[in-house]
């Protein structure tokens, strides 16, 4: 199994029904041994292994990472500043994924979107 499939399924519903969405893109792709959900075409959140990946703000990383579940994202022995991962003990509840799928909604607008391959 490359990713949790009924946190892929929360997680759908979680952005499918999330106000801040409104008329964005939303996109999914297989991508590194997991799932990513690209919003407007930018990593927004995604599914690896059982953990909820989150694109956070800067200014968001640190408070983030003191909460239930969270750690950061080392791939491939490098931290990702900006990404944390959260465990499923940080997404038990709805209230929790929709925790974090509206703070990576909050940061989308204002988040780089990846260079294009060519």
């Amino acid at each position: 199994m490359a990713y949790h499939e009924p946190l892929a399924d929360r997680t759908r519903e979680a952005l499918a029904f999330h106000p801040a969405l409104g008329e964005k893109d939303v996109e999914e792709k297989k991508m590194m041994g997991g799932l990513a959900f690209m919003v407007d075409g930018k990593m927004c959140v995604g599914i690896m292994k059982d953990a909820l990946m989150v694109r956070v703000a800067p200014e968001a990383y640190d408070a983030s990472l003191r909460r239930k579940g969270c750690r950061q994202m080392d791939f491939t022995g490098k931290v990702l500043k900006g990404f944390v991962l959260v465990d499923p003990e940080g997404t038990k509840t709805k209230k929790d994924l929709d925790y974090w799928v509206s703070l990576a909604l909050a940061f989308n607008d204002d988040a780089k979107a990846s260079r294009k391959k060519r």
